[in-house]
């Protein structure tokens, strides 16, 4: 069978990549892709937003199924165009991505389903959320409503951070207008982790857990970002409340879109957060997460394409993990997630050896050479008996690399370093 990948991140290299190894694939399409993934795929010149020409791609190319990688195109509503064409997609409906597509959306749901969340209240007037800032006071989370690319989160410690975050978001616009609305919630302390499951309606199959390092520097210093490395399994998060999320979270929220009318369909994210209370949601997404793909799909042993298909037909899939741990590194343009420079030169990633995984995420050929084309420029994933000896390999791998242009987190998985005693 054809399969098509919709977008062209690392995120979608490492579906793509995956993809590639199932025995049920002759061909691996990526729209648009990148010269990266053209290893993997052959890559096609559509923009993932132009919904009516993918979907007549894959009709002219017998592509038997899509899976669409960013959230831009799922909250634009692209699997409805593909059913509504009789193609098999992998991905919610319009109606279901918002989930992602509005925080308040996904706080309502939480609300009457009774999911564990963190307290919150919505706005959309600038004085009337200030003046709720002065009542609940700091450390509070600031949340534009809308997409802005996994960067439109404030966690203010104090409240000068707070008044300042407010006003970037619904002032100065700092999201366009994913700040129109802006969502104030409670701060919650504890472990994060990410649970992705693959869902049909209410069956919910989850997957190895991962934990994302969002922050740009070393010691969870600096801005969010869209993540700048991950690892997978996370040994300070145990199997009972990774049981538990899914029995009190991802089972009732599947069961509650059904109830609502939006049926969810596709990869449902869970951004978690441990509390003494039990795991809370800290967000939803309505796909793969990004960079936590590139290290669960490594450790995935199961033909993912044959899973997929399973979903989709309402059967049992079969889901086997590797017991090795991967751990994956964003190589990033320096001066990310603020303002950087493109088209400077990276070190020879043909020097890399054949165990180094390789996704590219913001990356140009030019001849021989490959160029910085984004702000996350590519990530390199390694798998090993343990946490340190891959995050070991991954570091050596990305020092290979590196130029004054790039930067790298040398502490990825630091959380689980330090739990059992390490640093």
């Amino acid at each position: 069978m054809n399969v098509l990948i919709v977008g062209g991140g690392g995120r979608e290299h490492a579906m793509a990549w995956k993809a590639s190894q199932s025995s049920l694939v002759n061909k691996v399409y990526a729209a648009p892709g990148s010269d990266g993934m053209s290893a993997v795929a052959e890559c096609v010149p559509i923009d993932a937003m132009d919904y009516e020409a993918l979907a007549s791609f894959a009709k002219e190319n017998d592509v038997a199924l899509t899976l669409v990688g960013p959230e831009q195109p799922l909250v634009g509503g692209i699997v409805d165009v593909f059913s509504a064409n009789g193609l098999k997609v992998f991905g919610p409906s319009k109606a279901a991505a918002q989930i992602e597509g509005s925080k308040s959306f996904a706080k309502a749901l939480m609300e009457k389903y009774e999911i564990p969340t963190s307290h919150y209240q919505t706005f959309t007037d600038y004085q009337a959320a200030s003046d709720y800032l002065q009542k609940v006071g700091a450390p509070i989370v600031l949340k534009a409503d809308g997409l802005a690319a996994g960067k439109g989160v404030i966690v203010a410690l104090t409240m000068e951070e707070a008044e300042r975050g407010l006003k970037a978001i619904m002032k100065d616009k700092q999201f366009a207008d994913a700040g129109s609305r802006v969502v104030i919630e409670e701060y919650l302390e504890g472990e994060e982790f990410s649970l992705m499951a693959l869902v049909n309606g209410e069956n919910v199959f989850p997957l190895a857990i991962a934990q994302d390092h969002k922050r740009a520097y070393e010691g969870d210093k600096g801005p969010n970002t869209g993540g700048m490395g991950a690892y997978s399994p996370v040994p300070q998060i145990s199997k009972a409340v990774v049981d538990e999320a899914v029995g009190t979270i991802l089972k009732p929220t599947a069961s509650g879109m059904v109830k609502d009318g939006c049926t969810f369909t596709g990869i449902l994210y869970a951004g978690l957060i441990l509390t003494q209370a039990g795991p809370k949601v800290i967000e939803f997404n309505c796909r793969f997460g990004d960079p936590e793909t590139q290290v669960v799909l490594p450790r995935m042993q199961s033909d993912f394409i044959q899973v997929v298909l399973d979903i989709l037909d309402g059967k049992q899939p079969e889901l086997e993990w590797s017991d090795k741990t991967a751990v994956g590194v964003v190589l990033a343009s320096a001066g990310y997630p603020g303002s950087y420079k493109k088209a400077e030169k990276l070190g020879n990633l043909d020097a890399l050896p054949e165990e180094a995984l390789l996704f590219h995420a913001g990356t140009k050929k030019s001849g021989t050479d490959w160029l910085t084309n984004g702000g996350r420029v590519l990530l390199v994933t390694r798998l090993g008996d343990d946490l340190r000896s891959a995050r070991d390999a991954v570091n050596h791998d990305l020092e290979s690399i590196q130029t004054d242009a790039v930067f790298f987190r040398k502490d990825i998985g630091h959380h689980a370093l330090e739990a059992s005693g390490q640093k």
